[in-house]
């Protein structure tokens, strides 16, 4: 035993002791002497005597270079050690997240056990067995579950409930609907003169009669009628004191920036509670189908959101040239229970609606697209009304039908004349040469519509021309290089004043010269 404890002790000692403390030792003594400070000074000294002016210079020198090497040394010391805290408060803020995590998703788990024995409880409060609902079938209309072991009461079907309810409530409450007796004696100058005596007299705003033939005669062109200007002119109580003059008050819309798909004019199909979550508009659009009623919805600051995201599938829709194609498709299955006036899980638009959106132009809104103006009426409303004395004046019972009747006499009565048509022609040549715009064939048909009911409600053709050039083509202008245009928007005013008059076109030069002060 004396040998081997012996050999141990001289082994572990060469290697412990002379090998790794002579390491360490070696490793404090060099770096001791490299900061040995007293010692350079001593050193320098000797020989201070013996270097003369050049040798000093030199050794001035080399200890500049010295101390220049201590303070890199050193600088990469604190550098390191830097480094190594940050790296190490690092890990310490990923644990303490991940600890946090940790915590929150124990709490989650404790939140979702709680709500689960809510609804047991709520389940139970209904008589039934967790796990049942009479909102939870299987796609065939049984409850998913085997008819073993149920009682009588367990025993539900669809058919004992709506998936629409707010529709539903429409079924029963017009089940026995009457149509009231419409005035078909009106006409279209009527309606104006009443609706503006009824504003005034009734709900105190005043309308120029110029804005209200426009409103009237946008009816016959298209669904989608955009009210725009600057705020505080009427935009939205103008369609919101239509409603109440025609008895059927118009439903509104507020848009809100987060709009961003047809769920939020049509509502959305929850899958959880097997139920639709149902929207105004879609009750409204609904109750429409029993009616002849005239129906407006007003989609109040309609492009706070992009109106071309969330009014896509209506505007599509409602262009198609059959109105048997004007159907929106809800859901994919068919209830018994479904709403009376749904089929296949479809809804057949309205053709007694008509959607009127208002519009204010600042920084806190989207540019509305040439897709959504090109489908629609812009109406310009940028001065309020002056007071006028007007007799009270009492409701109006309105068919849609007796409108739409007296829309298509206009066109009859009124058609746009040949040589009106011709000028168009011509005008289009010129406005694609000069401009490489084109008005398209919509636009042509728009104009047909448009101008014959505009003339009926009391203007004149050349005017409804002129709105029409206006506020569907020259507008297309402002998305141009104005600079590049400028003296081709003059040759423009001068071919309107040869052609149509220097007395007519008033609307279309007028925007023509705000242009060009633009440029």
């Amino acid at each position: 035993m004396g040998a081997i404890t012996k050999f141990m002790g001289d082994f572990l000692e060469q290697f412990f002791v002379k090998g790794v403390w002579g390491i360490l030792k070696g490793i404090a003594l060099g770096i001791a002497n490299i900061f040995n400070i007293p010692k350079y000074i001593t050193i320098f000294k000797g020989y201070a005597s013996e270097l003369g002016g050049g040798g000093i210079a030199l050794a001035v020198l080399a200890i500049i270079l010295v101390l220049a090497v201590l303070a890199g040394i050193a600088f990469l010391l604190v550098l390191l050690f830097r480094k190594y805290i940050r790296f190490r408060k690092t890990v310490v803020d990923q644990e303490e997240l991940l600890n946090e995590v940790a915590s929150l998703n124990r709490e989650v788990i404790k939140l979702t056990l709680e709500k689960e024995k809510i609804l047991a409880m709520k389940v139970s409060q209904l008589g039934l067995r967790p796990g049942e609902s009479p909102y939870l079938e299987a796609p065939d209309g049984s409850d998913g579950e085997s008819d073993e072991g149920k009682g009588e009461d367990s025993d539900k079907h669809d058919e004992d409930y709506s998936r629409f309810y707010k529709l539903t409530q429409v079924d029963i409450e017009l089940e026995d609907y009457q149509p009231p007796e419409y005035d078909n004696e009106i006409t279209l100058p009527g309606i104006i003169d009443m609706f503006r005596n009824f504003a005034a007299s009734r709900m105190g705003l005043y309308y120029e009669p110029g804005i209200i033939r426009l409103f009237i005669a946008a009816f016959s062109t298209t669904r989608l009628i955009i009210l725009q200007g600057i705020s505080g002119t009427g935009k939205t109580s103008l369609p919101y004191s239509f409603g109440k003059f025609i008895q059927n008050d118009a439903t509104i819309a507020s848009v809100q920036p987060s709009w961003r798909d047809r769920t939020e004019l049509f509502g959305y199909f929850n899958e959880f509670t097997r139920r639709f979550n149902e929207t105004e508009v879609l009750k409204k659009m609904y109750e429409a189908t029993y009616k002849e009623d005239v129906f407006v919805t007003i989609l109040d600051e309609m492009n706070i959101a992009r109106v071309e995201y969330y009014f896509a599938e209506l505007l599509s829709i409602l262009e198609m040239p059959s109105r048997d194609e004007w159907v929106v498709s809800l859901v994919p299955s068919v209830w018994p229970t479904d709403p009376k006036h749904l089929f296949d899980g479809k809804l057949r638009l309205p053709e007694n609606m008509w959607y009127v959106g208002t519009i204010n132009n600042d920084d806190s809104t989207f540019a509305v697209t040439d897709k959504v103006y090109d489908r629609a009426i812009p109406i310009d409303i940028n001065t309020k009304g002056k007071y006028f004395e007007a007799p009270w004046t009492d409701h109006l019972t309105l068919s849609y039908k007796h409108l739409e009747e007296m829309f298509r006499e206009a066109k009859v009565k009124h058609k746009v004349s040949e040589e009106s048509l011709r000028k168009l022609s011509e005008l289009d040549d010129y406005v694609i040469e000069h401009f490489r715009l084109a008005f398209g064939n919509r636009i042509v048909k728009q104009l047909e519509d448009f101008v014959p009911a505009f003339v009926a409600c009391g203007g004149t053709e050349i005017d409804g021309l002129d709105f029409v050039l206006c506020h569907k083509i020259l507008r297309k202008f402002e998305a141009l290089n104005l600079s590049f245009i400028r003296d081709e928007i003059g040759g423009l005013i001068t071919y309107l004043n040869k052609h149509f008059g220097k007395s007519n076109m008033k609307e279309s030069k007028d925007y023509l010269e705000r242009l060009q002060k633009l440029i």
